[in-house]
């Protein structure tokens, strides 16, 4: 089964899917071990890894080659940040192509101009809506996977209203989109009009401090989201974590308690160790007993 068949199939069980945003492929086994039935890929994290804000400074072999290793970590299926295609119809349509070869179930291309920035910032700039149909086309088109999952997001609430992010959605579902993606609706009543007012699912971005206000996982659904993504939740929560961690071992000299104290042999069975000792056991040269100490 393809990974973006298993991802239709979890959205057909009914319930609203959350997928936690990974940077890596610790993030990512982290999601599934967890609980969690889907990966989302975030940009602003992935950039970060490379020592970037979320400026549309990384290049599309850069976010596809993340997402594809963070694919290849889990077995649930991976969602995956791919900014604006990366340029116009010919680009979106390797784009495609390149994170689908990678192993991933789906991606989301969106309708900002360059420079592109995180959904939840101003100023962005905004392409005309031919312009941005043109790429979901060529996004649908060059799918060789017909289960590899298209969303169009489109950021224009911010710059141009909340009716033309409607008009835009629907316009992006209209030509092959499988799920619309409102960036940023600010207030409650635009949240839960998007599902109303949008003819398709809908994905909502829940992000900390961010422009759309915050709710808990059961309310999204009963406004009709089919999946809600939580991007930034690792990324921060990682970062204070390493701050704490570091003011505490150059205020004291000791080396700190890690918040889970876990064991070595613990960390790496986190990220697959039992798996490859598993290889070693079926595979690897069986030892000679130790001889017999002479008499």
């Amino acid at each position: 089964m393809s990974r973006g068949r298993q991802f239709r199939d979890l959205l057909g069980r009914g319930v609203l899917t959350i997928a936690p945003g990974a940077y890596d492929c610790i993030t990512a086994r982290s999601i599934v071990q967890a609980g969690f039935g889907a990966v989302y890929m975030t940009g602003a994290g992935t950039a970060a890894t490379l020592g970037y804000p979320d400026y549309g400074l990384l290049t599309m072999s850069e976010m596809a080659d993340n997402a594809g290793r963070i694919a290849a970590a889990v077995d649930v299926p991976v969602i995956a940040d791919a900014d604006t295609g990366y340029g116009n119809e010919l680009n979106a349509t390797r784009t495609v192509r390149e994170y689908e070869r990678r192993g991933v179930a789906g991606l989301h291309i969106e309708d900002q101009g360059f420079p592109k920035k995180c959904g939840h910032l101003d100023n962005k700039a905004i392409v005309p809506l031919d312009e941005y149909l043109a790429k979901i086309r060529a996004a649908v088109a060059a799918k060789r996977d017909p289960d590899f999952f298209i969303i169009a997001r489109t950021d224009s609430r911010a710059m141009l209203g909340f009716e033309e992010a409607v008009r835009r959605a629907n316009a992006a579902l209209a030509v092959g989109a499988d799920m619309a993606f409102v960036e940023a609706p600010q207030t409650v009543e635009e949240v839960a009009a998007v599902p109303r007012l949008v003819k398709g699912p809908c994905l909502l971005n829940v992000v900390w401090h961010g422009k759309t206000p915050g709710f808990r996982s059961g309310r999204p659904k009963r406004m009709g989201y089919r999946v809600a993504i939580v991007p930034g939740l690792l990324f921060k929560s990682v970062i204070g974590v390493c701050d704490a961690m570091l003011s505490e071992l150059r205020t004291t000299d000791r080396h700190p308690v890690p918040m889970h104290s876990m064991t070595v042999g613990e960390a790496f069975r986190r990220v697959g160790a039992d798996e490859w000792d598993a290889v070693s056991d079926r595979f690897g040269v069986a030892k000679p007993p130790p001889a017999e100490a002479a008499e």
